[in-house]
């Protein structure tokens, strides 16, 4: 059976590149809005982020699935009306050009929703659209740094990036829930909104917890590599053959359960520093030492047949090939100009089926259709 496409009826344009913007369009493409990509001649500069999917970009791939791409250059006089004929047509216009560009090519937020008042526009940002940094591009590390999630983040020898575009996607996916809320209602009162997101504000709302313990306490989270700063034990342990199992202790009933079948030592709780979650995060290095001992005479089998009889949380550190094979993993295939792909499939598992997502455009390889179509709307328009 396949899953409803809710969306369905809608018209998105994007004048997007990268990865937020492209994010956000594309959950709104599998859910069966037409999507038309705005993009140069040379295409959005993610296509050329790396060769990895089959000769195409792994994030272009993963991003714009189900997506049509219109070539079209928003300061030419001509492609700026074309784009004016689609958008009197469109439900909803993001847009994550540079600081200003889409306003100075005639396509600002307010200027659109006066002149169609039931569009919904999206300005996506790096910093926001006040403000010192409003004029400073952002790409994800910078914002990374700048947020201070860096900082908290790698081993405590120095900060360290987070392995994917995290601030891009917190961006994404918050523009998206933007956009459905403004749909919803917009189908109350019959009018569009403006919706402004930014790479830095996505995340901040994901840095509440260690900005709210800084002020608490007056100290940042430490930077624990795969430990965590206030639960111990909580962290990977390698084993006799050199497995790394990550054990997560969530309370007190967890670790005397784990003490009386993991570690085989059902008095250890009542031990000086092992008492208390506090306490053991005050004895950490003891904490540590012992669990880590216990682990090193156990293979990975052993020791996940203890884990389990202890009711103890713990996961694998699987590298991208042991991911790649994890049979948790669900993928989905997606159609390119050079063939299908297989990506991880989106999270969400609807009750009425599972949702075919839509191929990936070559770059223009819609543009005559749309060109065509709209130059139909409104007869006499010579199609460039």
């Amino acid at each position: 059976m396949k899953a409803s496409r809710p969306l369905q009826g809608l018209l998105v344009v994007s004048l997007e590149q990268a990865v937020a913007a492209p994010y956000a369009s594309s959950r709104l493409a599998d859910a069966g809005a037409r999507v038309i990509k705005i993009e140069r001649p040379e295409g959005d500069f993610a296509r050329g982020y790396d060769k990895a999917a089959k000769g195409l970009s792994s994030y272009f791939v993963w991003l714009n699935r189900g997506k049509e791409s219109l070539v079209a250059d928003i300061k030419n006089q001509d492609d700026a009306a074309l784009l004016h004929r689609i958008l009197s047509n469109a439900d909803v216009f993001i847009q994550n050009l540079a600081p200003g560009a889409a306003a100075r090519s005639g396509f600002g937020s307010e200027d659109l929703r006066q002149k169609y008042p039931r569009l919904i526009t999206v300005d996506i940002s790096g910093y926001g659209e006040t403000g010192e940094y409003s004029t400073m591009k952002a790409y994800d590390l910078l914002v990374q740094a700048e947020s201070g999630l860096a900082m908290i983040t790698g081993h405590p020898a120095g900060p360290g990036r987070v392995g994917v575009s995290a601030c891009d996607i917190a961006c994404g996916m918050a523009a998206h829930a933007g956009i459905l809320e403004a749909l919803i209602e917009r189908g109350i009162t019959g009018n569009g909104k403006g919706l402004q997101v930014s790479l830095f504000d996505g995340m901040a709302d994901w840095m509440n917890v260690p900005l709210l313990y800084f002020e608490g306490t007056g100290k940042a989270p430490e930077r624990m590599g795969l430990a965590h700063p206030s639960i111990c034990p909580y962290g990977a342990f390698a084993t006799a053959d050199d497995v790394l199992i990550l054990i997560s202790i969530q309370n007190e009933r967890e670790w005397v359960d784990f003490c009386a079948h993991f570690m085989d030592d059902p008095d250890l709780p009542k031990r000086p520093g092992f008492e208390t979650n506090v306490a053991r995060v005050a004895n950490r290095e003891t904490v540590d030492a012992a669990v880590g001992a216990q682990f090193k005479r156990l293979t990975k089998d052993q020791a996940t047949a203890k884990l389990n009889a202890a009711k103890t949380a713990y996961g694998l550190v699987n590298d991208m090939a042991a991911f790649a094979r994890h049979p948790a993993l669900r993928r989905a295939t997606v159609e390119t100009p050079n063939g299908p792909v297989a990506i991880a499939a989106p999270p969400v598992i609807t009750s009425d089926g599972t949702r075919e997502l839509g191929p990936v455009p070559a770059i223009g390889q819609q543009s005559h259709a749309i060109r065509t179509e709209f130059a139909a709307l409104h007869p006499g328009v010579i199609i460039p």
